[in-house]
């Protein structure tokens, strides 16, 4: 019965404290992203300085992704995220408190900071993602997993809408300091919360075990599972390419004209296409022929990038990047129901560590080749062409892997829920 419920993952106490600080901690993460990008363009009013802040996260958080899921899958997760929301509250203290006006330091220097504090959070994002992904699993029953990876998701999605918008409106009431005191705040709310949640067991039969070795297994797993490996792949190419959300700074100051707040708008569209989208699949489940389900999507997905890079009206902006989230949603809903069903428990951390390989740190190289294009081709050229070979990509997956495209996870679904 728990398939057909939509609120069953709901009916678990500690996951609806676990939403709770999960869209605290989003809100302001995503937040800050906004804000930092707004004053680095602000310093700069150079594009590619805007991929480079998506380069200066994307190396530390590739680089230690794999040994992040080692360790993981090694340690206690209510714990480990504890530390990991600590050490983030560091870092956005240390933004708030290099955006004082009174601060005395030459803009180069700034910048230079505020790079510096972005490597570092690519550092810690690194651990974020699997600890948060194994701690779900922790949380709530196996038959309940898709109907928590949608919740999970839309709470994201929710905080994503809200903390992008709610950035464009406080960077033009309070500045850009008091916007990331705000970011603070935020950040510590969601540490106390976490400590609402019990310990949970460390699942893993191989404590101990030695980290090239983990390493290589979670790694051969992923490449052997092909349903995880495709819907990986596809996601990792069109966020790769379709990045045109990183260059929002530049359609909003200089293309679209429409300042602080309507950049607000234009950041938060996609994830509120995306959120309804999700909060749709508690009541639609899309299980069943996942992969031509997840085909279509991100082929619309590029379809509405193209659009957005050739408007110059704002509203058909809003809608295309609408779209974009839309068609997100029904990806991010398959893939991680995806991963929750294929994945073993005691290998969740590194599995994870790969996902966020192939589509975590393409979100960061995604901004870079988008700085980087729009540097060589111009901004409105580089988003048509990312969403040109996000389509390209689509069209050749489907032809190339007819397996994928007959991917249903009925079966799946069918096996927890008689299991349970």
């Amino acid at each position: 019965m728990s398939r057909k419920d939509p609120y069953a993952a709901l009916r678990f106490r500690e996951f609806n404290i676990f939403l709770l600080l999960r869209f605290a901690l989003v809100f302001a993460w995503s937040m800050q992203f906004i804000v930092i990008e707004w004053q680095v363009y602000s310093l700069t009013k150079d594009p590619l300085s805007l991929g480079i802040i998506g380069l200066m996260e994307i190396i530390p958080a590739f680089s230690m992704s794999l040994f992040a899921g080692h360790i993981v899958d090694q340690t206690e997760k209510r714990n480990l995220f504890l530390c990991c929301i600590a050490l983030f509250s560091i870092i956005s203290f240390g933004l708030f408190f290099i955006s004082s006006p009174n601060i005395g330091w030459s803009q180069r220097t700034i910048l230079f900071a505020i790079y510096g504090f972005v490597f570092f959070g690519g550092l810690l994002r690194a651990f974020f993602g699997p600890t948060i992904f194994s701690l779900v699993a922790l949380i709530v029953p196996k038959r309940v997993y898709p109907n928590a990876a949608t919740w999970n998701s839309s709470t994201w999605q929710m905080a994503s809408i809200l903390g992008p918008a709610f950035a464009g409106f406080t960077i033009n009431w309070f500045g850009i300091q008091w916007s990331l005191c705000i970011v603070f705040i935020l950040v510590l709310f969601s540490f106390l919360l976490t400590l609402l949640i019990t310990k949970k067991p460390i699942l893993n039969p191989n404590i101990g075990e030695p980290v090239l070795e983990s390493l290589k297994q979670g790694v051969r797993f992923v490449f052997k599972t092909k349903a995880i490996l495709g819907a990986l792949s596809l996601d990792m190419i069109a966020v790769l390419f379709g990045g045109a959300v990183a260059l929002l700074p530049v359609f909003a100051q200089d293309i679209l004209k429409v300042g602080s707040e309507g950049f607000g708008i234009l950041r938060a569209a996609p994830a509120v296409g995306a959120f309804l989208t999700m909060l749709a699949t508690a009541y639609i489940p899309i299980s069943r022929r996942a992969g031509m389900k997840l085909l279509v999507a991100v082929f619309g997905f590029g379809v509405s990038i193209i659009i957005f890079g050739l408007s110059s009206v704002f509203w058909v902006s809003v809608f295309a990047l609408f779209f974009s989230g839309v068609t997100d949603g029904v990806s991010m809903v398959i893939r991680q129901t995806i991963l929750q069903l294929k994945t073993p428990d005691h290998m969740r951390g590194r599995v994870s560590s790969v996902n966020s390989m192939f589509v975590g740190s393409s979100n960061e190289l995604g901004a870079f080749e988008s700085g980087l294009t729009a540097k060589l081709m111009g901004t409105v050229t580089a988003v048509v062409f990312g969403g040109s070979m996000t389509l390209i990509t689509v069209i050749t997956m489907g032809i190339a892997s007819p397996n994928f495209r007959k991917l249903d996870l009925e079966k799946d679904l069918e096996l927890h829920e008689f299991q349970s």
